[in-house]
């Protein structure tokens, strides 16, 4: 019997960090505010010259790695809306650059959950289309370009890092003995409009567009109602993370939760409240939160510390801004990260 599965999967890490004392200095908090409250020892940052579509495909070539570019049907960038050109498709320059000449390539966008809204995408791509065998999800992040640390109103952005992340999904046949498993399970997704306009950034659409020389204060990501979107989020954020991430296990045991990087009080009142060993749900405080690869970083690191048995359900799960909470289960049965990919989790 046919099924998808996580194939391959691997993270671009760039090499330059900014330290909590660091963020510290530019925003007034104390350090230990902000290593320990907001989660944040230190996180990635890539240089001026490194770009998104360049950390997509540094991700995409580890793992790629013995596969041959023209078996890739399509190609999905799940990176970053903020990425080399406005108005531009990411994911056909990341195609040239890969070589993959077969496929077909778009961008997705759901902000934080577009990684995961991929993984059901490539899904229910591969199931409606019998030709296609190989879906390539990559993309790269620079959105630590858009925090402004002297805005406290942003200061639950204020982990945003630097990163590029691939998962390739792919047909399998057989029922996962014989084949690598990883068969993708359920997927779960709950959005809620209320928050549309409680984060954005300001110049660059078109209320306010390039050509208006806008102020530079509105090229960061803003809060116009910082008090209210916390009250109404407070209410709902917990409960819809719960959701999800019960309703993508399907009522499975979750063997381990590959969270997104979020403030420590709520990384934790998500795994008390499924009842997880920490070791399940490991913190990225030494990484920040990249957008959509925070998920893949995790796997990636519970592979890397042989956190994972075969047979575990393995629930991927996130929140974007606007609000998407979203979460994705697979059976891990085999590593997703190669041994070179394991060497660039440095």
């Amino acid at each position: 019997m046919s099924q998808v599965r996580l194939a391959r999967a691997a993270v671009f890490l760039p090499e330059g960090r900014e330290r909590a004392a660091e963020i510290a200095a530019h925003s007034g908090l104390p350090e230990a505010v902000v290593a320990t409250k907001l989660g944040i020892v230190q996180k990635r940052r890539a240089p001026a010259d490194l770009h998104p579509s360049e950390m997509a495909v540094r991700a995409a070539r580890l793992c790629l790695d013995s596969v041959d570019p023209d078996s890739v049907d399509v190609i999905v960038w799940t990176g970053s809306e903020y990425k080399d050109h406005v108005v531009w498709t990411a994911a056909i320059h990341v195609q040239r650059l890969l070589g993959c000449r077969r496929a077909f390539a778009f961008d997705l966008s759901a902000r934080c959950s577009t990684g995961i809204l991929g993984l059901k995408l490539a899904a229910d791509l591969l199931a409606a289309n019998p030709s296609y065998r190989r879906i390539l999800l990559c993309g790269g992040h620079r959105t630590g370009d858009l925090v402004d640390y002297t805005d406290r109103a942003t200061r639950f952005l204020y982990n945003l890092a630097d990163g590029g992340s691939a998962m390739l999904v792919e047909r399998g046949d057989g029922d996962g003995d014989g084949d690598g498993g990883n068969a993708l399970l359920d997927a779960q997704r709950l959005t809620d409009g209320d928050f549309s306009e409680d984060v954005v950034l300001p110049a660059g659409g078109t209320k306010t567009p390039v050509r208006a020389r806008p102020d530079p204060a509105s090229t960061f990501l803003r809060v116009p109602d910082p008090e209210g979107m916390k009250g109404r989020l407070d209410k709902v954020s917990l409960d819809n993370f719960l959701d999800v991430i019960r309703g993508a296990a399907g009522g499975r045991k979750i063997g381990y939760l590959a969270l997104l990087h979020m403030k420590r009080s709520a990384h934790d009142g998500i795994v008390d409240a499924l009842e997880l060993a920490p070791e399940r749900a490991l913190y990225l405080d030494h990484y920040g939160h990249f957008g959509s690869p925070d998920q893949v970083l995790s796997l990636g690191l519970a592979e890397q510390r042989g956190l994972l048995s075969p047979g575990d359900v393995v629930v991927f799960a996130s929140a974007g801004l606007g609000y998407m909470w979203a979460a994705m289960s697979f059976t891990w049965q085999r590593p997703t990260f190669s041994p070179a990919a394991l060497a660039a989790l440095r």
